[in-house]
Protein backbone atom coordinates (compact mmCIF):
# COMPACT_ATOMS: atom_id res chain seq x y z
CA UNK A 1 0.00 0.00 0.00
CA UNK A 2 1.23 3.64 -0.71
CA UNK A 3 0.24 6.60 0.74
CA UNK A 4 0.43 8.81 -3.26
CA UNK A 5 -0.77 7.53 -6.21
CA UNK A 6 0.92 9.87 -9.26
CA UNK A 7 0.34 9.93 -12.54
CA UNK A 8 1.68 12.15 -15.48
CA UNK A 9 1.09 12.94 -18.57
CA UNK A 10 4.18 14.80 -20.01
CA UNK A 11 3.77 16.75 -22.98
CA UNK A 12 6.93 18.80 -24.49
CA UNK A 13 5.28 22.26 -23.21
CA UNK A 14 2.76 20.85 -20.18
CA UNK A 15 2.66 18.59 -17.75
CA UNK A 16 -0.70 17.07 -16.15
CA UNK A 17 -0.06 15.74 -12.89
CA UNK A 18 -2.89 13.72 -10.93
CA UNK A 19 -2.66 12.50 -7.37
CA UNK A 20 -4.61 10.32 -5.00
CA UNK A 21 -3.31 9.12 -1.78
CA UNK A 22 -4.46 5.93 -0.44
CA UNK A 23 -8.19 7.15 0.86
CA UNK A 24 -8.88 9.50 -1.73
CA UNK A 25 -11.88 8.93 -3.11
CA UNK A 26 -11.77 11.25 -6.42
CA UNK A 27 -7.88 12.36 -7.76
CA UNK A 28 -7.17 15.80 -7.68
CA UNK A 29 -4.73 17.10 -11.09
CA UNK A 30 -3.53 19.93 -12.31
CA UNK A 31 -1.98 21.01 -15.58
CA UNK A 32 1.55 23.28 -15.59
CA UNK A 33 4.57 23.88 -17.53
CA UNK A 34 6.57 20.77 -18.08
CA UNK A 35 9.60 21.26 -16.04
CA UNK A 36 11.37 18.45 -14.85
CA UNK A 37 13.33 20.29 -12.39
CA UNK A 38 9.56 21.23 -10.66
CA UNK A 39 8.45 17.56 -11.15
CA UNK A 40 11.17 16.24 -9.14
CA UNK A 41 10.52 19.00 -6.26
CA UNK A 42 6.54 18.16 -6.20
CA UNK A 43 7.47 14.57 -5.79
CA UNK A 44 9.98 14.71 -3.24
CA UNK A 45 7.85 17.24 -1.17
CA UNK A 46 5.18 14.79 -0.80
CA UNK A 47 5.36 12.50 2.34
CA UNK A 48 5.23 8.55 2.23
CA UNK A 49 5.81 5.72 0.01
CA UNK A 50 4.73 7.06 -4.12
CA UNK A 51 4.16 5.14 -6.13
CA UNK A 52 4.14 7.14 -9.82
CA UNK A 53 3.32 5.76 -13.37
CA UNK A 54 3.35 8.05 -17.12
CA UNK A 55 2.61 6.45 -20.73
CA UNK A 56 4.96 4.53 -22.78
CA UNK A 57 6.47 7.41 -24.94
CA UNK A 58 9.40 8.33 -26.70
CA UNK A 59 10.79 10.53 -23.70
CA UNK A 60 9.86 7.41 -21.15
CA UNK A 61 13.19 5.84 -19.99
CA UNK A 62 14.46 9.52 -19.68
CA UNK A 63 11.52 10.20 -17.00
CA UNK A 64 11.96 7.27 -15.33
CA UNK A 65 15.98 7.67 -15.16
CA UNK A 66 15.29 11.25 -14.12
CA UNK A 67 12.25 10.61 -11.60
CA UNK A 68 13.29 6.89 -10.07
CA UNK A 69 15.19 8.99 -7.22
CA UNK A 70 12.43 10.31 -5.88
CA UNK A 71 9.43 7.90 -6.10
CA UNK A 72 9.53 4.33 -4.19
CA UNK A 73 8.54 3.01 -7.27
CA UNK A 74 7.65 3.49 -11.34
CA UNK A 75 5.54 1.48 -13.19
CA UNK A 76 5.45 2.73 -17.28
CA UNK A 77 2.33 2.29 -19.02
CA UNK A 78 1.39 0.60 -22.10
CA UNK A 79 -0.72 2.38 -23.86
CA UNK A 80 -1.75 0.04 -26.15
CA UNK A 81 -3.01 -2.43 -23.86
CA UNK A 82 -5.37 -0.16 -21.30
CA UNK A 83 -8.65 0.43 -23.41
CA UNK A 84 -9.78 2.93 -20.73
CA UNK A 85 -7.47 5.47 -21.80
CA UNK A 86 -8.59 5.32 -25.43
CA UNK A 87 -12.42 5.55 -24.32
CA UNK A 88 -14.36 8.77 -23.79
CA UNK A 89 -12.76 12.55 -23.98
CA UNK A 90 -9.38 13.22 -24.60
CA UNK A 91 -6.89 15.54 -23.26
CA UNK A 92 -3.89 15.62 -20.68
CA UNK A 93 -6.10 16.12 -17.50
CA UNK A 94 -8.08 13.51 -18.44
CA UNK A 95 -5.64 10.82 -19.71
CA UNK A 96 -3.54 11.44 -16.28
CA UNK A 97 -6.87 11.00 -13.72
CA UNK A 98 -7.43 7.77 -16.13
CA UNK A 99 -3.81 6.55 -15.11
CA UNK A 100 -3.66 7.58 -11.53
CA UNK A 101 -7.16 5.39 -11.35
CA UNK A 102 -5.74 3.07 -13.47
CA UNK A 103 -2.81 2.87 -10.84
CA UNK A 104 -3.86 2.75 -7.65
CA UNK A 105 -6.61 -0.08 -8.97
CA UNK A 106 -3.67 -2.26 -9.65
CA UNK A 107 -4.98 -2.86 -13.08
CA UNK A 108 -2.08 -1.23 -14.89
CA UNK A 109 -0.67 -3.24 -17.77
CA UNK A 110 3.52 -2.20 -17.80
CA UNK A 111 6.37 -1.75 -19.89
CA UNK A 112 9.68 -3.07 -18.18
CA UNK A 113 12.26 -0.40 -18.02
CA UNK A 114 15.60 -0.71 -16.25
CA UNK A 115 18.25 1.32 -15.13
CA UNK A 116 21.30 3.14 -16.38
CA UNK A 117 23.33 -0.20 -16.56
CA UNK A 118 21.60 -1.92 -19.45
CA UNK A 119 20.17 1.14 -21.81
CA UNK A 120 22.96 0.86 -24.25
CA UNK A 121 21.54 -3.44 -24.52
CA UNK A 122 17.91 -2.32 -24.71
CA UNK A 123 19.27 0.25 -27.06
CA UNK A 124 21.16 -1.81 -29.40
CA UNK A 125 18.55 -4.81 -29.11
CA UNK A 126 15.82 -2.13 -30.48
CA UNK A 127 17.94 -0.72 -33.32
CA UNK A 128 18.47 -4.59 -34.46
CA UNK A 129 15.14 -5.37 -34.12
CA UNK A 130 13.88 -2.28 -36.63
CA UNK A 131 16.60 -3.52 -39.16
CA UNK A 132 15.29 -6.71 -39.33
CA UNK A 133 11.53 -5.34 -39.55
CA UNK A 134 12.89 -2.82 -42.95
CA UNK A 135 14.82 -5.91 -44.17
CA UNK A 136 12.07 -8.46 -44.66
CA UNK A 137 9.83 -5.84 -45.63
CA UNK A 138 12.57 -5.09 -48.61
CA UNK A 139 12.97 -9.07 -49.39
CA UNK A 140 8.87 -9.07 -49.40
CA UNK A 141 8.73 -6.15 -51.73
CA UNK A 142 11.37 -7.29 -53.97
CA UNK A 143 9.15 -11.04 -54.07
CA UNK A 144 6.51 -9.20 -54.88
CA UNK A 145 8.13 -7.47 -57.68
CA UNK A 146 8.64 -10.62 -59.49
CA UNK A 147 5.57 -12.70 -58.45
CA UNK A 148 3.70 -9.83 -60.16
CA UNK A 149 4.89 -10.91 -63.71
CA UNK A 150 4.11 -14.65 -62.94
CA UNK A 151 8.09 -15.06 -62.05
CA UNK A 152 9.06 -17.66 -59.32
CA UNK A 153 12.63 -17.47 -60.39
CA UNK A 154 14.00 -14.24 -58.30
CA UNK A 155 16.79 -14.27 -60.71
CA UNK A 156 15.18 -14.12 -64.08
CA UNK A 157 15.03 -10.77 -66.01
CA UNK A 158 12.46 -8.40 -65.46
CA UNK A 159 10.51 -7.02 -68.84
CA UNK A 160 9.67 -3.47 -68.11
CA UNK A 161 12.25 -0.95 -67.70
CA UNK A 162 10.39 0.77 -64.45
CA UNK A 163 10.47 -2.82 -63.20
CA UNK A 164 14.39 -3.03 -63.60
CA UNK A 165 14.58 0.15 -61.95
CA UNK A 166 12.29 -0.91 -59.37
CA UNK A 167 14.50 -3.68 -58.26
CA UNK A 168 17.77 -2.31 -58.40
CA UNK A 169 16.73 0.13 -55.89
CA UNK A 170 15.35 -2.19 -53.61
CA UNK A 171 19.13 -4.72 -54.33
CA UNK A 172 20.45 -1.72 -53.27
CA UNK A 173 18.63 -1.68 -50.03
CA UNK A 174 18.53 -5.07 -49.49
CA UNK A 175 22.75 -5.03 -49.82
CA UNK A 176 22.63 -2.23 -47.83
CA UNK A 177 20.69 -4.03 -44.69
CA UNK A 178 22.81 -7.44 -45.25
CA UNK A 179 25.95 -4.69 -44.01
CA UNK A 180 24.30 -3.44 -41.31
CA UNK A 181 23.07 -6.60 -40.05
CA UNK A 182 26.45 -8.02 -40.10
CA UNK A 183 27.50 -5.13 -38.19
CA UNK A 184 25.18 -5.80 -35.82
CA UNK A 185 26.20 -9.56 -35.45
CA UNK A 186 29.61 -8.56 -34.61
CA UNK A 187 27.96 -6.04 -32.08
CA UNK A 188 26.56 -9.23 -30.21
CA UNK A 189 29.61 -11.12 -30.07
CA UNK A 190 31.50 -8.18 -28.65
CA UNK A 191 28.99 -8.28 -26.02
CA UNK A 192 28.78 -11.91 -25.43
CA UNK A 193 32.63 -11.90 -24.69
CA UNK A 194 32.05 -9.01 -22.33
CA UNK A 195 28.83 -9.62 -20.21
CA UNK A 196 28.28 -12.96 -18.12
CA UNK A 197 24.61 -12.78 -18.11
CA UNK A 198 24.54 -13.44 -22.05
CA UNK A 199 27.82 -15.66 -22.02
CA UNK A 200 25.86 -17.97 -19.62
CA UNK A 201 22.64 -17.59 -21.42
CA UNK A 202 23.89 -18.93 -24.56
CA UNK A 203 25.27 -21.75 -22.13
CA UNK A 204 21.38 -22.85 -22.31
CA UNK A 205 20.35 -25.67 -25.39
CA UNK A 206 18.88 -23.66 -28.18
CA UNK A 207 19.79 -19.96 -27.26
CA UNK A 208 22.10 -18.77 -29.90
CA UNK A 209 24.30 -15.57 -29.78
CA UNK A 210 21.54 -13.37 -30.67
CA UNK A 211 18.82 -14.59 -28.61
CA UNK A 212 20.90 -14.34 -25.77
CA UNK A 213 21.40 -10.76 -26.47
CA UNK A 214 18.18 -10.29 -27.08
CA UNK A 215 16.84 -12.20 -23.76
CA UNK A 216 19.40 -10.12 -21.91
CA UNK A 217 18.32 -7.08 -22.96
CA UNK A 218 14.57 -7.54 -22.12
CA UNK A 219 14.81 -9.50 -18.82
CA UNK A 220 17.25 -7.93 -17.18
CA UNK A 221 16.51 -9.54 -14.38
CA UNK A 222 14.91 -12.92 -13.91
CA UNK A 223 14.27 -12.25 -9.93
CA UNK A 224 11.44 -10.24 -11.40
CA UNK A 225 9.50 -13.59 -12.35
CA UNK A 226 7.19 -15.23 -9.69
CA UNK A 227 8.77 -18.86 -10.80
CA UNK A 228 11.15 -20.45 -13.49
CA UNK A 229 8.26 -21.09 -15.31
CA UNK A 230 7.04 -17.48 -16.06
CA UNK A 231 11.12 -17.00 -16.87
CA UNK A 232 11.47 -19.93 -19.48
CA UNK A 233 7.87 -18.90 -21.20
CA UNK A 234 9.07 -15.26 -21.33
CA UNK A 235 12.07 -16.34 -23.61
CA UNK A 236 9.85 -18.09 -25.40
CA UNK A 237 11.36 -21.50 -24.82
CA UNK A 238 8.02 -23.17 -23.59
CA UNK A 239 4.97 -23.86 -25.70
CA UNK A 240 1.05 -23.93 -24.58
CA UNK A 241 -1.61 -26.04 -25.43
CA UNK A 242 -4.16 -23.89 -27.78
CA UNK A 243 -7.35 -25.85 -26.66
CA UNK A 244 -11.09 -24.44 -27.60
CA UNK A 245 -14.50 -26.43 -27.36
CA UNK A 246 -12.50 -29.12 -26.12
CA UNK A 247 -9.86 -29.04 -29.42
CA UNK A 248 -6.50 -28.99 -29.35
CA UNK A 249 -5.10 -26.92 -31.70
CA UNK A 250 -1.27 -27.66 -31.40
CA UNK A 251 1.07 -25.88 -28.86
CA UNK A 252 2.70 -22.59 -29.46
CA UNK A 253 4.78 -20.40 -27.98
CA UNK A 254 3.52 -17.45 -25.93
CA UNK A 255 4.95 -14.46 -24.52
CA UNK A 256 4.43 -14.62 -20.64
CA UNK A 257 4.26 -11.00 -18.90
CA UNK A 258 5.24 -10.92 -15.28
CA UNK A 259 2.71 -10.15 -12.88
CA UNK A 260 3.54 -6.57 -11.66
CA UNK A 261 5.47 -7.36 -8.14
CA UNK A 262 2.80 -5.55 -6.05
CA UNK A 263 0.47 -8.77 -7.00
CA UNK A 264 3.34 -11.27 -5.30
CA UNK A 265 3.05 -9.80 -1.88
Amino acid sequence: MFDHYIAVDWAQKNMAIARMTKSAKAPSVIDVPADIKELQLYLRKLKGKIILTFEETTTSQWLYTELKPCVNEILVCDPYRNKLLSDGSKSDKTDAIKLVQLLRGNLLRVVFHSGDEFIYLRKIVSGYEDLIKSGVRLKNQRWALFRAQGKDDLKEELNHPAERFVLQDLDGGISEYEREKEQYEKEFEILRKNNEIIRCLKSIPGIGTISAVKIAALVVDPKRFPTKGHFFAYCGLIKHDKISGGHSYGKRKYIVEPPHISNLN
